[in-house]
């Protein structure tokens, strides 16, 4: 088996995405399995697309690079012609009608769209089909979701800050990472608001944890 095929089967994970007063926060986990084999400890699975714009995947990581290649691309021939990148409505848009064409040999992925339009935060679960859901408070995907969406319901306020939003999804993750064997090793979070996008690893999510 080729390693783009390999990759394909990938699996296991747990993402979340928390809407917030000023932005936006999205996370993940690093590990990537095939059965009960880990299959890497690194896999990045927060991807940037622009500085008010990024997403996350669960599901086969082959397909998963392929759709995100496509996005780049086509935000920035948008870009060209908008003279700004794309919003988290349109790159949702253009996601779906490509998972829409392609059902009869699916891309095997769940995706968390999210980012700003201006100062809006917006925030969409895409299937591997097609179908999406707008969420206007939180959202998760993959093999540890019911441990972490029972965190996320628990400690879920409206008008939370990203701040705080990114404390709460390293938590979710890190429940996820202790009852869920695929989700695991480390974890990456992104936040975006009108001001761009920043990234969390580390000791920045290790100190996150241990506040209180």
């Amino acid at each position: 088996m080729e390693k783009n095929e390999i990759e394909k089967h990938f699996k296991g994970t747990t993402t979340v995405g928390i809407i917030c007063s000023d932005g936006v926060v999205i996370g993940a986990d690093t590990r990537a399995t095939m059965g009960d084999f880990i299959a890497s400890p690194e896999v990045r699975k927060v991807h940037r697309i622009d500085t008010n714009l990024a997403l996350t995947i669960a599901g086969g990581v082959g397909d998963a690079q392929e759709l995100i290649r496509i996005l780049k691309a086509q935000n920035e021939i948008y870009k060209m012609n908008e003279g700004h990148s794309m919003v988290p409505k349109s790159a949702n848009s253009l996601l779906s009608i490509i998972l829409q064409a392609n059902k009869m040999v699916p891309y095997y992925v769940q995706l968390i769209v999210a980012g700003m339009d201006g100062e809006e935060p917006q925030m969409y679960n895409l299937d591997p089909l097609g179908g999406y859901t707008e969420e206007k408070n939180f959202t998760v995907t993959g093999s540890g979701s019911e441990v972490a969406i029972g965190y996320l319901e628990d400690s879920f306020k409206k008008g939370t800050s990203t701040k705080d939003a990114v404390k709460i999804a390293a938590r979710a993750l890190a429940m996820a990472m202790k009852r869920n064997s695929a989700t695991g090793d480390g974890m990456i979070i992104a936040a975006m608001t009108k001001s761009g996008y920043a990234e969390y690893t580390g000791k920045e999510l290790e100190k996150a944890l241990g506040a209180r």
